[in-house]
């Protein structure tokens, strides 16, 4: 039974979510676009979204990761970037870019930005939307495309999939993850922790919250509910009323967030989470400096100086990545109802 507390809930739920679509259309002047892709984008493309900042060390195989998986356009906000990302981006044929040199922090973390960009462009698309350290994997995904899974999920009106982000580290200290540029970022990054992860139903929004990983387990031991949330919704039949809230761990309307709810039956996914690639001490250091990616800054002054301190984050129960399907086996993702490749 429908009560008034719940209606005056869906209520502010949705006036939450026009403040966020209006907080979007303001957000496209602070955007000058450099280049767009040399064909259209076609209507059952699969598009991409991403803010990103001084990323051209992961780019080429972030691009060759999603080309393989069947991502058909890339739409890419470069934030201030110093290094070489506006020039290899530049010259990608199925990337279109859009440069700012606005407030990451005041664009809600790169939020504003995107959700325009899905409004005017990712309508009526699957869309992932991730950062560029997150390489999305799910199950089969080294042999089934996405239009795979997207045609499954259209065929069980489900409009989303959700996913863990899964922290991955070196095996040594944090210096120790040598890559060179464009190459796997798990060669330098084998490693994560294949337990310990704490799923938590939040009502408000209706979704699963998932804290864990080394993360937790080294910089927050002492106050767990600072730790980052590892549940994402990095792929969406996006519409243009929807809205991403908080990164991509929440979006509106709550229908969307049930995606990592194991009763529907659903296939989840991995994000492979290369933050702690070569140079995670020097970013580190000019992320507590600039003070841009995390609401309550000085909660997280101690978790740079920690960063910068260069531990080694293996313990006993570290694992070695070895595909989606054995984070399949470890219960990382699930299958759900989606049939296995006969």
């Amino acid at each position: 039974m429908t009560t008034i507390k719940d209606l005056r809930a869906a209520l502010g739920l949705r006036l939450k979510r026009r403040r966020l679509l209006w907080r979007a259309i303001r957000s496209r002047h602070a955007l000058r676009e450099i280049c767009s892709p040399d064909t259209a984008i076609a209507p059952d493309d699969i598009l991409l979204f991403a803010t990103m900042r001084n990323e051209a060390q992961r780019l080429p195989f972030f691009l060759k990761h999603y080309r393989r998986l069947g991502v058909n356009r890339f739409l890419i906000v470069e934030n201030d970037s110093t290094d070489a990302t506006v020039e290899y981006l530049r010259a990608q044929p199925d990337v279109a870019l859009w440069s700012t040199r606005a407030s990451y922090r005041d664009s809600r973390f790169g939020m504003d930005w995107l959700n325009w960009l899905l409004m005017r462009h990712g309508r009526g698309h699957w869309c992932v939307t991730v950062d560029a350290d997150e390489l999305l994997v799910y199950p089969d995904s080294d042999q089934r495309p996405l239009s795979e899974l997207t045609h499954w999920l259209d065929a069980q009106n489900a409009p989303a999939m959700g996913a863990l982000m899964l922290d991955m580290y070196p095996d040594g200290p944090l210096s120790s993850a040598h890559a060179a540029p464009g190459s796997d970022p798990t060669l330098a990054l084998p490693l994560f922790d294949p337990t310990g992860y704490d799923w938590e139903y939040q009502p408000r929004f209706g979704n699963i919250s998932i804290r864990g990983g080394p993360r937790k387990r080294v910089f927050f031991a002492d106050a767990p509910e600072n730790a980052p949330h590892l549940h994402k919704l990095p792929l969406i039949r996006w519409q243009w009323r929807y809205a991403y809230v908080s990164s991509t761990h929440i979006a509106l309307p709550r229908r969307l967030n049930s995606a990592l709810d194991l009763r529907k039956g659903l296939p989840s996914g991995v994000l492979l989470h290369s933050k702690f690639l070569e140079g995670a001490l020097e970013r580190a250091a000019e992320e507590k400096r600039r003070g841009e990616h995390f609401t309550h800054r000085d909660d997280y002054n101690n978790y740079y100086d920690q960063i910068i301190r260069d531990p080694d984050l293996r313990d006993a129960n570290s694992a070695r990545y070895r595909g989606p399907r054995d984070l399949l086996a470890k219960g990382l993702m699930q299958s759900g109802d989606w049939p296995g490749e006969n």
